[in-house]
């Protein structure tokens, strides 16, 4: 028969806290060192709900020896008479033992919680090899203790106390229900804590741990007191470590939320690095985000957009979350009523209407932030259309041809390859017009040497949007030669050749030509640089002949040296200025500044440390702020002497 075996009998029937000691996944995520965090968690969140509802203000908690964890509060403490459904049971044993029984259903004891509502103490003592329970409440101090949840007598009382109150939980992990050799870690417990601190300012922790607990190279103190009245603005401080920021301040602060409940922010540009956020709803960590942060990036997104549109710029209308908050830093915080997560373990808030409240109250405080700073509000502005390009250019740079085989690339008709087909001790050579152009590619080695001859000075890509970069048909020419791609998509595994050589002229126009195409470099191709791949030729300015004595000297003091040193001054000197490259006969072009054998280099390479200051160099010099430019000018004016204007 095909039911046979099949019976009633078949349906277990798990009573009490066996089913979460059965399938600890459903209730904490699994049985890792993840999961047996959670279990600090909940605990420590019931007392956090203490302080949010107003009865709590201190907190301690306690990791000794042998993973076993003690939290207490000076809440009002977890009632102690007999419950009026169950009067056989008392308030603590219905709280520790039955699962969905608290006081977080309602909004009568606690108007916001983060507690699992009514699963919290109940699954730690499930998963727990013992737990004890300690009250202060009436006038007395009352305790209970538990194994793997069985309660191992009735609610007693221990002694008297006068006027405190408060909730004290002290467990042990069971080591059968988690894996072997997962224990409780003090630095993700003082994480937690200080997290906690943060996030409620009115609340002072008590961290304390065995000393034999804390390993050498962490930043665990054994004891310390949390309080953080500067909330998330010092988180923010913090993690930012005092590294330069886009704007001077901060965008923070904290407000009601229309619908009730309450929300805090901190949010900083950092110069440099990743963006990152950190999400917490009644004070619960949200790793995944959700509806908050959702309202948090609409904010700031539609908050600047409008600010770009108030100031009439012409792309204000493009910027996107990405452009805004992709290498922001943002903390983010709220408490509302009756939160929605998706799974047990809470790792996302799904409350719909959240998302709308959040944004409504955040953009009206950072509109009034801009507003109220044009200065701060204009940079941020032009930071976020900097991104907004640079991402136009990656998106473009997906679809440019990256192979190496010069038959595979649509090459520019104005570069004059080499013959070699590998990239191994290959040059290229970017000259300034069809002149200088013409020489070189009579002075180079065909096999190793390639010229590409630019028009005119090329666009200042500091200065200029997306769109003249992508448009613009000599830096199109030069990418396209060089085939690496640019901005992030860079990649010099894609590299045609092994040396990039900047060769202009050697009077002011070629400097300024020159200083184009480092920033262009600088800002688009940095892995190059960063690899020593890039250099400058030097060549000469002046031609000096004396009775079939020839020197070639590259700028005026070379000129003045050579003269004393080298030449007699009581003979005919002949000194000839070279007008430029395309003026020079291919020879001498060749033997002065191209033969690998004699010419002379200046490898352009920053150290690690330099490159911050060198963005902000190129941003002051060659960007788009002319007040900057001025000021770099006038300050240096003084130590420019001899000009060759």
């Amino acid at each position: 028969m095909k039911n046979a075996g099949y019976t009633a009998s078949s349906i277990e029937i798990l009573k009490g806290l066996e089913a979460v000691r059965k399938h600890p996944g459903m209730y904490v995520g699994g049985t890792g060192e993840t999961a047996m965090h959670h279990l600090a968690a909940e605990i420590l969140d019931n007392a956090i709900d203490e302080a949010l509802a107003g009865h709590a203000s201190q907190i301690s908690v306690t990791l000794e020896t042998g993973n076993v964890l003690t939290i207490s509060d000076d809440g009002r403490g977890i009632p102690v008479e007999p419950h009026p459904e169950m009067p056989e049971m008392t308030g603590v044993e219905v709280a520790s033992t039955l699962l969905h029984a608290g006081g977080k259903f309602g909004e009568t004891a606690y108007r916001t919680s983060g507690g699992l509502h009514g699963v919290g103490l109940s699954v730690v003592n499930a998963l727990s090899s013992e737990l004890m329970v300690e009250v202060a409440r009436n006038g007395a101090r009352w305790s209970q203790s538990y194994r793997r949840g069985v309660p191992q007598g009735p609610l007693a009382e221990i002694g008297k106390v006068s006027r405190r109150t408060g909730t004290r939980v002290r467990f042990t992990p069971d080591r059968d229900i988690f894996e072997a050799g997962t224990v409780l870690q003090p630095s993700l417990l003082f994480a937690m804590a200080r997290d906690k601190a943060r996030l409620v300012s009115s609340v002072t922790i008590m961290w304390r741990c065995d000393p034999l607990l804390i390993e050498a190279d962490t930043d665990v103190p054994a004891s310390t007191l949390l309080h953080f009245p500067g909330g998330l603005r010092e988180a923010i401080e913090e993690g930012t470590g005092g590294a330069p920021t886009i704007t001077a301040e901060l965008f923070a602060g904290n407000t009601d939320l229309s619908a009730g409940g309450r929300v805090e922010w901190a949010v900083a540009w950092p110069e440099r690095g990743d963006g990152a956020v950190q999400s917490w709803c009644n004070t619960i960590p949200t790793p995944q985000g959700g509806t908050h942060e959702a309202g948090l990036r609409a904010a700031l997104t539609r908050g600047t957009r409008s600010y770009g549109d108030l100031v009439k710029h012409k792309r204000a209308g493009d910027i996107t979350a990405e452009d805004v908050c992709g290498a922001a830093r943002m903390a983010l915080s709220v408490f509302i009523s009756a939160p929605q997560f998706q799974g047990q373990t809470k790792e996302k808030l799904t409350t719909t209407a959240t998302r709308q409240h959040v944004e409504s109250a955040v953009r009206n405080a950072f509109e009034h932030w801009l507003a109220n700073d044009p200065k701060t509000a204009n940079t941020l502005l032009e930071h976020c259309v900097e991104r907004l390009e640079e991402r136009l250019r990656r998106k473009q740079d997906k679809h440019l041809p990256r192979a190496t085989p010069a038959r595979r690339l649509r090459l520019p008709g104005k570069l004059a390859d080499c013959t070699r087909t590998s990239a191994e001790g290959t040059e290229l050579f970017i000259v300034e017009g069809d002149s200088a152009g013409g020489s070189a590619k009579q002075a180079r080695s065909r096999e190793t040497q390639a010229v590409l001859a630019l028009r005119g000075k090329i666009l200042n890509v500091a200065s200029a949007s997306a769109d003249k970069l992508r448009n613009n048909q000599e830096l199109s020419n030069l990418v396209r030669a060089l085939g690496c791609g640019t901005g992030e998509s860079c990649d010099l595994g894609q590299l045609r050749y092994d040396r990039v050589i900047i060769m202009t002229d050697a009077d002011v126009d070629g400097a300024h030509i020159a200083s184009l195409l480092l920033t262009f470099f600088f800002s688009e191709m940095r892995p190059l640089v960063e690899e020593g791949r890039l250099y400058l030729a030097q060549p000469p300015l002046y031609r000096i002949a004396q009775a079939g004595n020839t020197r070639y000297a590259r700028d005026d003091d070379h000129r003045n040296e050579l003269l004393k040193d080298v030449f007699n001054a009581s003979k005919k000197v002949d000194i000839s200025r070279f007008k430029g490259l395309g003026e020079m006969p291919a020879a001498q072009l060749r033997s002065t500044t191209m033969d690998p054998e004699v010419r002379t280099l200046i490898q352009v390479k920053l150290p690690s440390d330099e490159w911050e200051s060198a963005g902000v160099l190129v941003r002051d010099v060659m960007g788009r702020n002319p007040e900057k430019r001025l000021a770099y000018i006038r300050a240096r004016a003084p130590q420019a002497v001899g000009l060759d204007l």
